[in-house]
């Protein structure tokens, strides 16, 4: 590929990626304004034509990794390996 196709596809890659990011605003925007509107009908499940929206509470247990690092330093050494990835950036 030459350098003037890899600066168009980067060129494509950066149009693409600022339309997602834009549609990720709008997709958002919506969603606050269903959940505000459950909010004002004081409701966690709302039926609409075909659709059941549901906002609801929900409880989790996460592992506290930061206090358990600072109290069992050697045993989280212990337990902890190191993994390789790769990283894809365009500066």
């Amino acid at each position: 590929m030459s350098q003037n196709e890899m600066i168009t596809k980067i060129e494509q890659l950066r149009a693409w990626e600022a339309l997602l990011e834009e549609a990720q605003v709008e997709i958002e925007a919506l969603r606050d304004n269903i959940k505000a509107e459950m909010l004002a009908q004081n409701t966690e499940e709302l039926q609409v034509g075909a659709y059941i929206i549901r906002w609801t509470s929900v409880l989790s247990n996460r592992f506290d990794s930061t206090s358990f690092k600072k109290e069992y330093a050697e045993l989280y050494k212990t337990y902890t390996k190191q993994v390789a990835s790769k990283r894809f950036t365009i500066a």
